[in-house]
């Protein structure tokens, strides 16, 4: 009885390591993977800060076991921030001249922009001036995903915060709009390093969230859009009968709060809100990859992660670049001239998070 009770720890022991990377990342092989760029490297922090990555996950956690609906703002945060000027944490500064008040992150949620600014707190509370507001706001994008039941999976870190913000003009040059057919859509996610197959991938993350009617009331009136399955127009009418009507409608109505390959059944289906989500049907160049990700959730998630990574390091700052902001609302160099103290300010932040953002 001792000897198998022996063996069977033995085995466990060896088989340890395998089943937990399995149950952190659906890549079961991850070679694959794209190799960081200069200056990030994964577990940045091991030495510096070695809890930043255990207080970011413990702090999303406590967010969004109650309410993972949060998740889909973080994610978006940590998008729109990428595709302007790079992942630099610009997005998260408030600033009437900065990238909040812009069109496209005007409906950016408050309550997104409020959780990175808890961690950063936490974290310059643990080890200041260590781990910058990009960094964090990457973070707590990847571990929104798990939380919605998505891939698990780990990013290189070692961002640097932007010294400046971009203006409107700026940002909406590059930010995808709704309205984008294939050829702009490939166009845009071509300039920042990403392919056909990262467009299908990334759009995926509109199996969760919100959109409001003003996003998608050109496919309703004057007329319908044909591609539009003919029941979920007549819904969609229903709930934004006009174009004073502006409410939030659930960007995937199979599983709203479940980071799962179901948007892409929703593409096939005709039920996705944007002409952006569409158009991907449309088009030979990505047609086949929004088939492939209807039919196999595997490898949707595998394809998610890769895309992903890619993403999160476009344009980055390292190094001696940029800095680690110290507040993630407001710039170093405002931080001394304020009236505000910083700790206050983050006080005031968590309470009411910016005037810009409205969702």
């Amino acid at each position: 009885m001792q000897m198998r009770t022996c063996v069977s720890l033995w085995l466990m022991l060896l088989l340890a390591p395998s089943l937990m990377f399995l149950l952190v990342s659906p890549i079961a092989d991850g070679t694959d993977l794209p190799p960081p760029v200069a200056g990030l490297s994964y577990g940045f922090y091991s030495t510096s800060c070695p809890k930043a990555e255990s207080t970011v996950k413990q702090i999303m956690k406590s967010f969004l076991t109650p309410n993972v609906s949060q998740a889909a703002g973080v994610i978006r945060l940590f998008f729109h921030d990428c595709f302007v000027q790079g992942c630099d944490g610009s997005v998260l500064i408030n600033d009437t001249q900065g990238e909040q008040p812009s069109i496209p992150n005007q409906t950016l949620r408050a309550s997104a922009l409020a959780i990175v600014e808890q961690i950063k707190a936490k974290l310059e509370s643990i080890c200041p001036n260590k781990v910058s507001c990009a960094d964090v706001l990457a973070l707590a994008a990847r571990e929104a995903i798990r939380r919605a039941k998505g891939s698990h999976f780990e990013i290189p870190t070692g961002r640097r915060d932007g010294l400046n913000f971009a203006n409107s003009t700026t940002v909406l040059r590059n930010l995808p709009a709704p309205s984008f057919n294939s050829s702009q859509l490939l166009s845009s996610f071509s300039s920042k390093g990403l392919n056909a197959t990262d467009l299908v991938a990334l759009s995926g993350a509109h199996t969760v969230g919100l959109a409001h009617c003003s996003s998608f009331s050109n496919r309703l009136r004057p007329t319908v859009d044909p591609r539009l399955n003919t029941t979920f127009a007549e819904s969609l009418i229903q709930t934004c009968p006009n174009s004073s009507i502006n409410v939030a409608v659930n960007m995937d109505i199979v599983t709203p709060n479940k980071f799962d390959n179901k948007y892409y059944s929703n593409i096939v289906n005709g039920e996705v809100l944007f002409d952006s989500d569409a158009t991907l049907l449309d088009d030979n160049r990505t047609q086949a990859t929004v088939k492939k990700f209807a039919a196999n959730d595997h490898d949707f998630h595998h394809q998610f992660t890769i895309s992903f990574i890619k993403m999160s390091m476009i344009e980055v700052l390292t190094g001696n670049q940029g800095n680690i902001r110290k507040v993630c609302a407001i710039l170093n160099s405002k931080t001394t001239s304020t009236a505000t103290t910083i700790d206050s300010y983050v006080a005031t932040e968590l309470d009411t998070p910016s005037s810009y953002a409205t969702m």
